[in-house]
């Protein structure tokens, strides 16, 4: 059966009619529906229902279907390692409560840590400071068979600096900024581009968080004494820059969502559902890739044969 991608009707993207594929889930066409189309204009607010979640799929079988997904991951994961062909970097963007952790707990557990780095890029060093924005994530860069995943990333350069402004170094005239964002999403692009042109597979999550939502979780942060470590007052500060922040989101999703790295939008209200989506996503980018394991040569044949025989012959 051959997935079909997400129609649309004035601007309100509607989900695929099938959810499952021989009674499993239509990984395609969750991946689809989060999908933003490069060159689109993208509206938060008018196309994205950060709590949408798909007809037929339901949280009381999310558990299993999460499971299914990550046995899938682990198989594709696999054969990737041991292809080593490319590599892969999952960027995780989101505004504060989203479930950038969560996911990674959740989703990234499934996977082979071997293969795995985890990097959660938070305000930068003197020296990183010193580089250019790119500097500090092109050095952490996977090898080929290895995945790194970035909770939060070189996007913060269009994000957190688009919001705050006065933390640019070295500062920007406000008269500059709008072509100083315009030339990073063009910097970014061809970056990605690069690395896409050598290998390195970029898949960007953008965990789709509505306000309202937001709210409940910190309340509960705050209601909860083993959820208190995981509010900071600074969330709060932030939140009263939550359009600010919307803008911020469309224009970057808007301005590199490309070919070769474009971006899905994963509705997060849902936590069961957003897990469900970005496993999807995570299944068809790995499969896109068709990792296979090494053939080997017949005198490498010759060897293994060989051996077997001389482990067959010891006595016991």
């Amino acid at each position: 059966m051959k997935p079909t991608a997400p129609s649309s009707i004035e601007g309100q993207h509607l989900q695929p009619a099938a959810t499952r594929v021989d009674g499993h889930p239509d990984w395609q066409a969750l991946a689809d529906a989060a999908r933003v189309t490069p060159g689109s204009h993208v509206n938060l607010s008018r196309d994205h229902d950060p709590g949408r979640h798909t007809p037929g799929l339901a949280r009381d079988s999310g558990e299993s279907e999460l499971a299914e997904a990550k046995a899938l991951l682990l198989d594709l994961q696999d054969r990737f390692f041991a292809a080593a062909e490319h590599a892969l970097v999952v960027v995780l963007q989101a505004i504060d409560a989203a479930g950038k952790d969560g996911t990674i707990k959740h989703v990234m557990s499934g996977l082979n840590p071997v293969g795995v780095d985890v990097y959660s890029f938070k305000e930068p060093t003197p020296i990183e400071s010193a580089h250019d924005y790119l500097w500090r994530y092109h050095r952490v860069l996977p090898e080929r068979g290895r995945i790194a995943v970035f909770n939060r990333s070189y996007y913060e350069a269009v994000l957190t600096t688009r919001v705050h402004p006065e933390v640019l170094e070295p500062p920007v005239a406000s008269t500059e900024l709008h072509h100083l964002w315009h030339r990073r999403f063009q910097e970014i692009n061809e970056w990605e581009r690069y690395l896409h042109d050598n290998g390195t597979v970029i898949v960007k999550l953008f965990l789709n968080l509505s306000k309202s939502e937001q709210k409940r979780r910190f309340l509960e942060r705050l209601e909860n004494p083993q959820k208190n470590w995981k509010f900071s007052v600074n969330d709060l500060a932030e939140r009263a820059h939550w359009d600010d922040y919307q803008l911020a989101f469309q224009e970057m999703l808007t301005h590199t969502s490309t070919a070769w790295a474009p971006w899905y939008v994963v509705p997060a209200d849902h936590k069961w559902f957003s897990h469900l989506t970005t496993s999807a996503v995570l299944v068809q980018s790995l499969r896109g890739m068709e990792p296979k394991y090494p053939a080997l040569t017949d005198a490498a044949r010759e060897r293994l044969t060989a051996a077997k025989s001389t482990l067959d012959s010891e006595p016991g």
